[in-house]
């Protein structure tokens, strides 16, 4: 058992430092900000009490595994996963069907194309894309959003998803490179 003076020794000098890393990857794996706070705690909380039974070597990837494990419960607690986090869920390593580890493999490296490929569309497709594909919107909703025609959505629809499909799909694509 690691004595309270080494504890907040570890904590004041290992961890807290990682405090800034630590919250910009909360913000960027779980949207509800208001909660961020809390979960900051919770994973401090969790930390403290390993500690007390052996302090964590090395510190950064002990509390980068616990903010994830953090992350996976309160993600199952809501039962509800908004598609920006489904997203993430290939990084947070969720299991949920316990799928094969070739089939996990493979579709992380599936999603990974695909978030590499919306990356390089161009910047209108890839707005059009994302707002009608991952958050659903109408077309009359994007045009509002994007201040332009229906029609003009549809255009960068239609021509961002063909540049996809060319990527992922191993034909030539309009992003400048060979799937």
């Amino acid at each position: 058992m690691a004595p309270a003076s080494a504890i907040k020794s570890w904590f004041l000098c290992e961890v807290l430092p990682l405090e800034a890393s630590l919250m910009r990857f909360l913000q960027k794996s779980y949207r509800n900000r208001s909660e961020l706070i809390d979960l900051r705690q919770d994973i401090y909380a969790e930390l403290l009490k390993s500690a007390k039974i052996r302090i964590p070597e090395p510190t950064r990837p002990f509390v980068f595994a616990v903010a994830r494990n953090q992350l996976i419960d309160r993600i199952r607690r809501e039962r509800v996963i908004p598609i920006d986090t489904a997203l993430e869920i290939g990084e947070l390593e969720i299991a949920i069907d316990s799928p094969s580890p070739d089939r996990i493999v493979g579709a992380r490296d599936e999603l990974r194309r695909l978030n590499s490929a919306v990356d390089r569309l161009p910047a209108r497709c890839r707005e059009a894309v994302v707002l009608a594909r991952i958050e659903g919107l109408s077309g009359r909703e994007i045009a509002a959003r994007m201040n332009i025609s229906e029609s003009a959505v549809s255009h960068y629809v239609k021509n961002g998803l063909r540049m996809l499909a060319d990527v992922l799909y191993g034909a030539s694509s309009g992003l400048g490179e060979q799937a």
